[in-house]
């Protein structure tokens, strides 16, 4: 199926209804697909490669961008424009659009012009203009429909290919799951480069019919005020800006009393984070899971069925197993080994790279996640760590997410980020890298031994950092790599 074609049809449904409202104002679903209809003819006259570029900021103007790019048959290429110089080039290279859809602000921003590709600028084109009659491109469900460029832990970015099938079958996944209907209204602040941001908060709720209000930046004080005038049922997020919504001083919980879905994703959730917002704010974070690979919800649990720790029940259709990290040999309930995931959802490869995209698979056809974790008896995932990223101190295998959660819990602590030191005795030891709150004196001792009461004496970490700001990725994952890569060369 298209994935564009219902997104026609809810618009003409209800074309008076308002779909999007960011910073610029608000915008009527008929406005759209007016605007998507004479951009895709603007974009016929000027390009002529299957693959279009997109590179806005999080807004209305992003859909109408794709949807240009569907209703003319192209693949999108959604650009992180976070990325350095050099690697957003490289994407654009490597997919090769002879055309960028951006804004004139979007360029001022970045403060320098991507090479050898037509920059389209949208606000300097009339899109309010009665457009040509056309019908749109139509596709089938194996036909790519998107190119998500995704950083990994090294090497340069790859293309993770989705097919309209992919972005159909994700879309309906979540509405049947959750339940959204058309009266939903959804609060949009990731990325919409992002696979979250991209099917859940941008072609979900156009596709039910619901209305999405964009913030184009976290700015928390921003987010609450745009709350209470919006009363948003449904907010995606990350941990830290669940956080950071917490220590808003004027924030009230009658903000947040709209909210019936609050999930987190992109990172495990502090118990820290989801006591204190609940306290605060009487809202219940619950956890998804997914993948830019899995378009990208494969998991998600629901406010009926919260469990600390849990990222819920598969989606319908989405199979996941856990394997051992050694034999590969399939585990039982409540075994941690590595989650692996089939279904209508997964991708097509990565872009160009048929070796990388072969051993992303096992035999079975299962994504490899390197991911480890761990399905409960009531058929819930729980993950526990990364395998790239597990230590093997003294022989005990050891994931950072259980040191970060006891450092998070520290009433000095901001925020940590832990890895491995070699070690002759033991192989490796804990290193730990933390932010403190504002205004907090650091007490080194303090914390020591707020671990040592919580933590078996190998996973206390053998020396802590202090940092102005832990490094962050787009959506303010705090990156291991980055601090190994600082701590270097004594870090493993």
């Amino acid at each position: 199926m298209s994935v564009h074609w219902p997104i026609i049809k809810a618009c003409l449904r209800r074309p008076l209804g308002v779909a999007c409202v960011d910073e610029t104002g608000s915008y009527k679903r008929l406005q759209m697909l007016v605007a998507a209809m004479n951009l895709a003819e603007d974009l016929d006259r000027v390009s002529t490669t299957r693959t279009v570029g997109v590179m806005l900021p999080s807004s209305a103007a992003f859909p109408i961008a794709a949807l240009a790019g569907w209703i003319s048959g192209r693949t999108v290429v959604p650009l992180n424009f976070l990325l350095k110089p050099e690697e957003l080039q490289y994407v654009i290279d490597d997919c090769k659009p002879d055309t960028v859809i951006t804004a004139t602000a979007m360029l001022d921003y970045l403060g320098y012009r991507p090479q050898r590709v037509r920059l389209m600028e949208m606000n300097k084109l009339t899109l309010k203009r009665v457009p040509d009659w056309r019908l749109p491109a139509t596709a089938a469900d194996e036909d790519l429909a998107v190119l998500l460029y995704t950083s990994g832990t090294s090497g340069k970015p790859k293309g993770v290919m989705l097919s309209h099938g992919n972005l159909s079958a994700n879309i309906e996944q979540c509405r049947v799951h959750v339940g959204f209907d058309s009266r939903e209204v959804l609060f949009g602040v990731l990325p919409q480069f992002h696979s979250f941001g991209l099917t859940v908060l941008t072609l979900l709720p156009l596709t039910i019919g619901c209305k999405v209000v964009y913030a184009p930046r976290f700015v928390p004080q921003r987010i609450v005020r745009l709350f209470r005038e919006h009363r948003p049922t449904a907010m995606i997020a990350i941990p830290s800006m669940y956080n950071a919504l917490l220590h808003v001083k004027d924030a009230e919980a009658a903000d947040f009393a709209s909210l019936k879905y609050a999930v987190s994703g992109g990172e495990p959730l502090p118990g820290a984070v989801t006591d204190g917002f609940f306290e605060r704010f009487g809202v219940r974070i619950a956890e998804g899971y997914g993948l830019t690979e899995t378009t990208p919800v494969t998991n998600w649990c629901r406010p009926h069925e919260y469990q600390r720790g849990s990222v819920g029940p598969a989606l319908p259709g989405v199979v996941e197993k856990i394997v051992d990290l050694e034999s590969g040999r399939e585990l039982g309930v409540n075994a941690d080994g590595e989650v692996r995931i089939k279904g209508p959802n997964l991708m097509q490869g990565y872009f160009n790279q048929p070796e990388l995209s072969k051993a992303a698979l096992d035999e079975q056809g299962f994504l490899r996640t390197g991911d480890i974790g761990r399905i409960d008896d009531r058929g819930h995932l729980h993950i526990t760590g990364r395998l790239k990223d597990m230590l093997i101190i003294g022989g005990e295998n050891v994931f950072p997410r259980e040191i970060e959660e006891v450092l998070n819990a520290h009433p000095d602590v901001k925020d940590s980020g832990v890895v491995g030191r070699s070690d002759p005795m033991r192989g490796e030891v804990p290193l730990a890298f933390i932010e403190l709150k504002e205004g907090v004196n650091f007490n080194r001792q303090s914390v020591l031994d707020h671990c040592r009461g919580r933590l078996a004496g190998y996973k206390v970490p053998s020396e802590l950092v202090v940092m102005p700001e832990l490094p962050r990725g787009p959506t303010g994952k705090v990156l291991r790599r980055a601090l190994r890569t600082q701590a270097a060369p004594t870090i493993t």
